[in-house]
């Protein structure tokens, strides 16, 4: 069956992740967000390939209405091929489920690059889109219940509760995204490192710390000025930037003891 829609345009994207910092190199040049539409059966299959960032956020957002609008039970989601995803991005799809959830429709994530698999499940929204209504019941399925004994779809109680913790969570996303967003630029520019590698790091000191990643990045912008970082965090860094380093085949730059609280100026 042919393809409903495609896009692709060269537009900028998380052009902050990607610029030098303080002389660091940059990442990448940016990479243009391309998606392709193709209707399967009740449903509308959206494959999406680039970066997903305020800068493509309203891209995305008109595809994804588009491609819900032609549904008849919702859309599902291709996302093994992005690069990049960012909270604007995560912002764009809880809109989306809560636009189908008014149309008794489901918006469902069936496969996701590492980063888009991080965002989801640092901000706990994973299960919001694994095609089930707020109830656990799968919306298609309650519709035709419903129709066959005459009963109203909605459910505003439940649908109250779940918005209620959608935006909660995309408000605390939305409010650490800064300081994370920071302490990124700080690893970028004291080990050399790409946007990609500098999130790597902070992940995985976060897990072997058992430290909220923006209380850990905190730690990391609060160093900057010239306050000690707790030494179980200095220790998982420092072993975290030499792993990252190690894995692209790099020496030099003091990664063989990196130290990752940068001297006060």
């Amino acid at each position: 069956m042919p393809e409903l829609a495609s896009s692709g345009h060269p537009l900028g994207g998380g052009a902050a992740d990607r610029a030098d910092t303080a002389g660091a190199p940059a990442a990448g040049p940016p990479c243009p967000l391309v998606t392709h539409l193709r209707p399967d059966g009740d449903r509308v299959t959206v494959k999406v390939r680039g970066e997903l960032d305020l800068d493509t956020s309203e891209q995305l957002r008109g595809v994804l209405r588009e491609a819900l609008s032609r549904s008849a039970r919702g859309i599902d989601l291709d996302l093994e091929d992005v690069s990049f995803c960012d909270c604007s991005a995560l912002n764009v799809l809880l809109n989306l489920r809560n636009r189908a959830l008014e149309q008794a429709k489901t918006v469902a994530i069936h496969s996701t690059s590492s980063v888009v698999d991080r965002l989801l499940a640092l901000s706990g929204t994973r299960t919001l889109f694994d095609g089930s209504s707020p109830d656990g019941q799968d919306t298609a399925d309650r519709q035709d219940t419903a129709d066959r004994h005459g009963q109203d779809t909605q459910a505003p109680e439940a649908a109250d509760h779940d918005l209620r913790i959608e935006v909660a969570q995309l408000r605390r996303a939305m409010q650490t995204r800064p300081t994370i967003d920071l302490a990124r630029g700080i690893l970028m520019a004291s080990f050399s490192l790409t946007s990609e590698e500098a999130w790597t790091v902070l992940v995985a000191a976060s897990q072997n710390t058992n430290t909220k990643l923006h209380s850990l990045a905190g730690y990391l912008v609060t160093a900057v000025k010239g306050d000690a970082l707790p030494e179980e965090v200095q220790e998982q860094l420092s072993s975290a930037v030499a792993r990252v380093n190690s894995a692209a085949g790099t020496t030099g730059g003091g990664t063989e003891d990196p130290d990752p609280a940068p001297a006060a100026n």
